[in-house]
């Protein structure tokens, strides 16, 4: 009899971001695994009114935004969405009947599926990509030693606990609850991966984008996402007048946008180097390869915090994908993925210079770092695929409902 679960999302596609691509691509190879997925959203699926949605060949079940005082005050208004989650669920579950709920990061939708699986009896399963607590660091809602933080991190620990079976991205994560006294046995990793055959290698740079955007005849390091701080990109613009003095070809290209724009525009400004960066703003997805194909070196310099140190990103995967050259600071999550030397090169996290000479060396290897593109191609042909990653599940499943699958 096929498998049927019930997962419980905070977004999804027709959003396009890593958190939706990676569950889009795990629905996709369980259904190939011959298991039956029922997918639902949280309140907080942006632009959305309708009550069934279907996006790339999926359908996704929405939650409907809380209303009253309480959604509109802070503390709250958490409280509100988990119980507008929970009522959902609540009629889904009974409806569909699924073998296991499956709720994915963040905490908010964990409980409603905790609380939903106790009362019908259903075998939960939390999945967390990231903890709740260190990305609100980042964005600047709280720190390390508030309230807040620290009740965020008790409330997370608790979910866990009270979970059937944990997932997490990367061994990071993984550890981090072990340290926390979570017995290792209940803590599975299905971990960050890609569809290579999704990806064109070596694509050829348009020259009339080239043109316009004022890179012909440049060398290009560029990075494509969201501006957050622990991105790192305020390093790799203070690296730029090291690396000019050198290579005064080079430029810097920055696609997308977010919270540091306005700052980082600002450093560009301050240190005499803003007529070698280009900001694109953002750009449609569909659109996003002509802006790869005009990089040369991909740079991904991650500050050193707790969010980078255990959580793995997307990225460097999806540039090893595309054969591409990169470097990357060295912190966990990069060297969780990344084999230095051989499928990209680190540079020591937060400092400049190192970051200057890597980016330098890079794009001075023979035949444009050749040996390093194919290895990388190689890694996630061979390793970092999805039927490998989301094979990880079947046993994780099997632990939580107590049978082999």
């Amino acid at each position: 009899m096929s498998l049927r679960i019930l997962h419980v999302f905070d977004h999804s596609l027709p959003l396009h971001s890593g958190y939706t691509f990676r569950s889009a691509n795990i629905l996709r190879q369980q259904g190939r695994m011959g298991w039956q997925t029922h997918h639902l959203t949280s309140p907080k699926q942006v632009n959305c009114s309708v009550a069934e949605e279907e996006a790339d060949g999926l359908h996704f079940y929405r939650t409907a935004p809380p209303t009253g005082r309480a959604s509109r005050l802070p503390v709250l208004d958490q409280w509100a969405l988990m119980q507008a989650t929970e009522r959902r669920l609540l009629e889904l579950a009974g409806r569909l009947q699924p073998d296991l709920l499956h709720a994915h990061s963040p905490l908010l939708n964990a409980y409603p599926a905790l609380a939903v699986g106790r009362r019908l009896g259903i075998p939960v399963v939390y999945e967390i990509r990231a903890f709740w607590e260190d990305a609100a660091v980042d964005h600047g809602s709280t720190n390390e030693g508030s309230v807040r933080y620290r009740l965020t991190k008790w409330l997370e620990t608790r979910a866990v606990r009270q979970a059937d079976q944990v997932v997490t991205i990367c061994q990071g994560l993984r550890e981090d609850l072990i340290a926390r006294g979570v017995s290792a046995d209940k803590i599975g990793v299905v971990p960050n991966a890609v569809d290579a055959e999704a990806f064109v290698v070596d694509g050829r740079p348009d020259p009339v984008l080239r043109e316009r955007l004022g890179l012909t005849g440049c060398r290009v390091l560029g990075f494509i996402g969201s501006f957050y701080a622990y991105e790192g990109l305020d390093l790799l613009i203070a690296a730029l007048p090291r690396m000019a003095a050198e290579a005064p070809d080079i430029r810097v290209l920055l696609v997308g946008g977010g919270p540091q724009e306005a700052n980082l525009k600002h450093q560009a400004q301050a240190l005499g180097v803003a007529d070698k960066v280009v900001f694109t703003g953002r750009v449609p997805h569909a659109e996003v390869g002509r802006y790869y194909d005009l990089i040369d070196l991909l740079a991904y310099p991650r500050h050193s915090m707790r969010l980078t140190e255990l959580v793995t990103p997307l990225k460097p995967l999806e540039a090893m994908a595309q054969g591409r050259l990169f470097v990357a600071s060295d912190v966990g999550g990069h060297k969780e993925l990344v084999r230095d030397g051989e499928t990209g090169l680190l540079f020591r996290a937060g400092d400049v210079e190192a970051l200057a000479r890597r980016a330098l060396e890079a794009l001075s290897l023979p035949d444009d770092g050749a040996a390093l593109r194919a290895a990388g191609r190689r890694h996630v042909e061979t390793e970092r695929n999805w039927p490998r990653s989301v094979a990880n599940y079947r046993e994780i499943y099997g632990r939580a409902l107590g049978r082999s699958l």
